[in-house]
């Protein structure tokens, strides 16, 4: 692993394990290069804020996960790995989905989920959204944001494959229907 990267994980570490006893609004960089035993130059060469490193973590999850539906995986395959590492990561990612800041990783989730998703139906139906789906896409992804949050916020008491299995019952037909279409083949 490259130095810049190693930096980042240990970054990574230390707001972790701050966020052990302290929310992560109420979390300082200076707290989090005391942990990580640096200085707030390398914390600022690396991320702009503490919530730009939260979302630089979150990244490593997405590029693990939900980004290799349609390329490894398939859709519940993704999702399933997506929230087996939230489980692992409960504490980090029920203090990081609490924060209100406008950089949140709730904020950051949604708009990586839509954003995927997106793109994904646009390259395998060669073509645009329609409004229609658009909207459902939109609704979907706000409503399996709050459902995300909500879950692992109250403990992660259902298991990975219960919430998964869930949040793809809730998906509207129609968006269903273009989902399953896109499916690996």
């Amino acid at each position: 692993m490259a130095e810049k990267e190693t930096m980042k994980y240990r970054l990574a570490e230390a707001v972790k394990a701050l966020m052990e006893t302290e929310s992560l609004d109420k979390i300082t960089v200076r707290d989090i290069v005391t942990a990580a035993q640096t200085t707030r130059q390398s914390f600022y060469r690396h991320f702009q804020d503490k919530y730009d490193l939260v979302n630089w973590y979150f990244e490593r999850l997405a590029e693990k996960s939900f980004k290799l539906m349609g390329v490894q995986y398939t859709l519940r395959e993704g999702l399933l790995k997506k929230f087996e590492f939230i489980q692992q990561e409960k504490t980090f990612f029920s203090q990081a989905f609490r924060s209100q800041d406008y950089n949140s990783l709730m904020r950051y989730d949604y708009q990586c989920i839509l954003d995927f998703y997106t793109d994904w139906i646009e390259r395998k139906t060669r073509r645009p959204l329609t409004p229609q789906i658009q909207f459902l896409l939109e609704m979907y992804c706000e409503g399996s944001m709050q459902m995300t949050v909500k879950w692992v916020t109250q403990g992660a008491k259902e298991s990975p494959e219960t919430i998964v299995d869930l949040l793809i019952d809730a998906q509207p037909e129609k968006l269903r229907a273009v989902l399953r279409d896109t499916e690996l083949e």
